[in-house]
């Protein structure tokens, strides 16, 4: 009985953390689908300043990406402080990724 317990735990943690894992990535992919839009635009225009914030957005997703593997290998103590990190990383990431839209969008509305 104690095998069975010992066996399950490590499973549903398991499943829980891939769960966490997807839903991010779909987060971070959604993100990245419009960061690829806006930087196409952006070169079409050669719009310098456009593309260098896309830069910044595309270093902040690196990041969370990193954080996502290196959550495979984050000892269990401190799961919750690393998902609680990647979860403040993705809500800026998106956040900032809403504020270039908006100037984007305004920039290119006056040219």
């Amino acid at each position: 009985m104690t095998m069975a317990n010992t066996q399950t735990a490590p499973q549903t943690q398991s499943a829980t953390l891939k769960a966490y894992e997807d839903k991010i990535r779909a987060q971070v992919q959604e993100a990245k689908a419009k960061l690829d839009q806006f930087e196409a635009k952006a070169k079409e225009k050669k719009a310098q300043a456009e593309i260098t914030a896309l830069n910044n957005l595309k270093t902040s997703k690196q990041d969370i990406d990193r954080k996502l593997q290196d959550l495979k290998t984050t000892n269990d103590a401190h799961l919750a402080h690393a998902k609680a990190g990647i979860d403040a990383d993705v809500a800026k990431f998106k956040a900032s990724l809403d504020d270039f839209a908006k100037k984007f969008k305004t920039q290119s509305a006056t040219k």
